[in-house]
Order: C-alpha cells, then sequence, then structure tokens
C-alpha cells in the first residue's frame, strides 16, 4: 500500500487505483463535525473520444462516519485522472464509489463539473446514501 511522503513533493499517482488505496490508507480521525465540503478547482482528466483534456471542479461533500478525507491524500487521488480517458458522469460515480471506500461516510454528494469545450458544459452528480436534513 502506498503512503504519501510526510513533507516534500508528491510522487506522481501510477493509476486511479493507486490513488484509491492511498485515499483510504491517509485517512484521518473524524473530529465532531457533520458535514464536510471540499472543492478541487483545477481538476483535470481525459476526453475518452478525442483524447483531449477535460478541466474542471469536483466537489465533495460528505457527512464523516469514523474517518474523513485528508488533503493531501484527496490531490494525489485527484491527480491521478490527469491520464484518464473517463466521461464526466463515469467520474462522478467512481468518485463517490472511491469515498465510500476509503472513509465509508454516512452518506456522500460528489459533483463534476467539466468546462465548457465545444459550446457544451457538463455538470454530473453522483450520491450515495441519504444526508441529513438541514
Amino acid at each position: 500500500m502506498t503512503r504519501l511522503p510526510a513533507s516534500g513533493p508528491l510522487p506522481r499517482p501510477r493509476n486511479p487505483e493507486e490513488g484509491r488505496g492511498v485515499l483510504r490508507a491517509e485517512a484521518i480521525p473524524a473530529p465532531d463535525v457533520q458535514r464536510v465540503a471540499l472543492q478541487a478547482l483545477e481538476f483535470t482528466s481525459l476526453c475518452p473520444k478525442t483524447g483531449q483534456p477535460d478541466f474542471g471542479r469536483v466537489m465533495i461533500d460528505y457527512g464523516p462516519g469514523k474517518l474523513c478525507l485528508e488533503s493531501k491524500a484527496l490531490k494525489f487521488y485527484l491527480w491521478s485522472f490527469r491520464d484518464e480517458g473517463e466521461f464526466c458522469e463515469t467520474l462522478a460515480a467512481r468518485i463517490a464509489d472511491d469515498v465510500v471506500f476509503a472513509i465509508a461516510p454516512r452518506w456522500v454528494r460528489v459533483e463534476v463539473e467539466q468546462n465548457v469545450r465545444g459550446g457544451i458544459a457538463i455538470v454530473a452528480m453522483a450520491e450515495r446514501g441519504e444526508p441529513a436534513p438541514d
């Protein structure tokens, strides 16, 4: 199982499976919080049809169980998609499933927003579990 260095530059992830393992290995104990929201504003992956880069944002909103995502591990994990060809909709579902694998939250909502390309913007959402009412 890959662990991240305590300091210094991050190694480049080999693939999303390695990133998924790091996300789980680096999880931190959850403090007494009901909700955590994370935004990655510089997400990059590849279009599976053309191989062109897709740029956008990933928002992860979750209710912690016993663990929380560690931000450096999340950066490593998201970086692992840089050379992966995946549709926006597939990315939303995969990231939601990987968060569940890594920390078993009470609920999670993942939103992947791809920047406009060819005049079309895409936003895909995946939810696992039921969030508590506000």
